[in-house]
């Protein structure tokens, strides 16, 4: 299927604007960039209530988290990492995203700003989503627990779901990834794909690896590239991807890792789409359509506990 017709136009009016290409801006000006999308995503839905707490981390520092939640009674808690390629991203620029799927889901969904990078490199961002995750549990023991996230954020997703498993930490319900990084495998056939050079190119996945990861030697560990880790036991799986989509590769390798593993995935390609459709809520009608099958998905596992 050929690029969707609202995500070819997007694309086309973003070149018109010119601009730099974003392995060549500083973090500070991706940053910038992305906060000008906040007023087109317009207000989500509304929420019973709203919370801006910390999280004091292992280490002692403070992690912010927002807390939305749906109704007096919700089905579940949501613990959402952003994406951002671990160096862009904060809960106001997901805001609507959460918001849509707090209320899809009929579960409270914690947003985490973790640490980004390059002022905080590995393992920053995947301690503060474990810290954020333990204290979710301890706060919510009797709700069913899910993790999600795009991109980076599903990286950080499912590390923490191996980690639980490892660890025998938080019991987890489900695991939600989206177009996740899972490997720092950045020279195969989906990254080589010139129809994948879109919004997220291969360049751009060198920068965001180099910033997050400096010394190329973690790179390796599980806790950066989850596919070179032990899936076993981790909770079953929704795993979304892009058709276009440098990523869309090791996506997929990581669910088939984890059904080869006996765990039970749900894997759904969601074609003539680009990486980042899923963020781009009231923008691109993809986004739509893939919280809506994030939504029903979640709410079907929870309607079987």
């Amino acid at each position: 299927m050929s690029l969707d017709e609202a995500t070819a136009g997007f694309l086309a009016q973003a070149a018109e604007g010119g601009g730099k290409p974003l392995y060549e801006m500083t973090p500070d000006e991706v940053r910038a960039m992305n906060d000008d999308f906040i007023g087109l995503y317009g207000p989500g839905p509304e929420m019973t209530d709203v919370e801006n707490v910390t999280v004091e981390a292992a280490d002692g520092h403070s992690i912010p988290v927002r807390i939305l939640t749906p109704s007096s009674t919700p089905r579940g808690v949501f613990v959402y990492y952003h994406g951002g390629g671990w160096v862009v991203g904060n809960p106001d620029q997901f805001d609507t995203l959460a918001r849509q799927l707090a209320a899809g889901t009929g579960c409270t969904v914690v947003l985490p700003d973790y640490r980004l990078a390059p002022e905080n490199v590995y393992p920053a961002a995947a301690n503060d989503a474990w810290d954020v995750l333990t204290w979710t549990a301890a706060r919510h023991p009797d709700l069913p627990l899910i993790v999600g996230g795009d991109s980076s954020g599903g990286n950080l997703a499912a590390v923490v779901a191996q980690q639980a498993a490892r660890q025998n930490g938080p019991r987890l319900d489900l695991q939600v990834l989206v177009y996740p990084v899972t490997d720092s495998d950045t020279e195969n056939a989906t990254y080589l794909d010139p129809a994948n050079q879109l919004m997220l190119d291969k360049k751009a996945m060198d920068w965001f690896w180099d910033l997050y990861t400096p010394d190329p030697s973690t790179r390796a560990n599980a806790n950066v590239s989850p596919l070179q880790g032990d899936v076993a036991n981790t909770a079953p799986a929704i795993v979304l991807i892009a058709e276009y989509d440098v990523l869309r590769g090791e996506g997929e390798a990581y669910a088939a890792k984890l059904e080869a593993a006996g765990v039970p995935v749900q894997l759904r390609v969601f074609d003539g789409q680009m990486h980042g459709f899923f963020q781009f809520v009231n923008i691109l009608p993809g986004s739509a359509a893939g919280v809506e099958y994030v939504s029903s998905t979640v709410t079907r596992h929870l309607d079987s506990l």
